[in-house]
């Protein structure tokens, strides 16, 4: 029997999120696919449907802008579409002295990971109430779990995705909505290259990352650590990880700070 479900996720065109979606298309979910690369979301589109007989839609969407949340639900209501699982997956950051980075790139971060996240949570979960059902993924990091000294909003807006998620999966399992927070470590994406660092010499394959994500979704666990080194990494005291934090990031930095 075919599942008939279909799951939003957004940041779909590269890493986690890619693999999120052919996992996802894999066990027969029809998918909504955003992100702002519409060409790779074509691309990533024809392959699911041809491999996976899935109904595929994607929407082009900078969700780094202001009412980017909106114009997503909006788009997905007036194409008659009913979203039983979201997956906020994009993100973004960027490594520096606080005080050097440019306030806009500040502002980018956490209307992404924060503010655009929040919406559409928001917006999709009043939905999932009406029919008293649905799942939300919210993706966090290791980072969540402590100060990030050299990448500190972003490691800051990890840790207001993990407390929301949190909270969240209290309020809604009421109406038998579970929330899920991922929190990843370092993981073999875009995000270093695009953040200014190079990539961690252990960084993990996005397809583990997303297949331990699927997995604790569908089994409404509230907070997900793929891999055993992080699942200790979080655990050591917080004084000591934002040393080490510190000092790795600064290692891995290509910007000229």
């Amino acid at each position: 029997m075919e599942n008939k479900e279909t799951v939003l996720i957004t940041g779909a065109s590269s890493g986690i999120g890619l693999e999120l979606a052919k996992v996802f298309a894999f066990h027969k979910f029809d998918l909504i696919l955003v992100s702002r690369s519409i060409e790779k979301l074509k691309e990533l589109a024809s392959v699911l449907k041809n491999d996976y007989e899935v109904n595929v839609q994607v929407i082009e969407y900078d969700l780094s802008k202001s009412g980017a949340a909106k114009g997503i639900f909006n788009k997905v209501k007036s194409m008659n579409l009913q979203v039983d699982m979201l997956i906020n997956n994009a993100g973004t950051g960027i490594v520096g002295f606080f005080h050097e980075i440019e306030e806009s790139k500040d502002l980018e971060i956490m209307q992404l990971n924060m503010i655009t996240l929040t919406e559409m949570t928001k917006l999709f979960s009043r939905e999932m109430i009406k029919r008293k059902r649905g799942k939300i993924l919210n993706v966090a990091s290791t980072g969540a779990f402590s100060p990030g000294p050299f990448t500190a909003v972003y490691y800051a807006s990890k840790a207001y995705v993990l407390s929301f998620s949190e909270a969240l999966s209290i309020e809604l399992g009421q109406y038998n909505i579970t929330v899920t927070a991922l929190c990843p470590g370092a993981t073999r994406t875009n995000y270093s290259k695009n953040a200014g660092k190079k990539d961690m010499p252990n960084a993990m394959n996005p397809r583990r990352v997303a297949l331990a994500a699927y997995e604790g979704l569908i089994n409404n666990k509230k907070i997900v650590v793929p891999g055993i080194a992080n699942k200790i990494l979080i655990r050591l005291p917080k004084r000591l990880v934002s040393k080490i934090n510190f000092k790795t990031q600064k290692k891995l930095s290509i910007s000229k700070r």
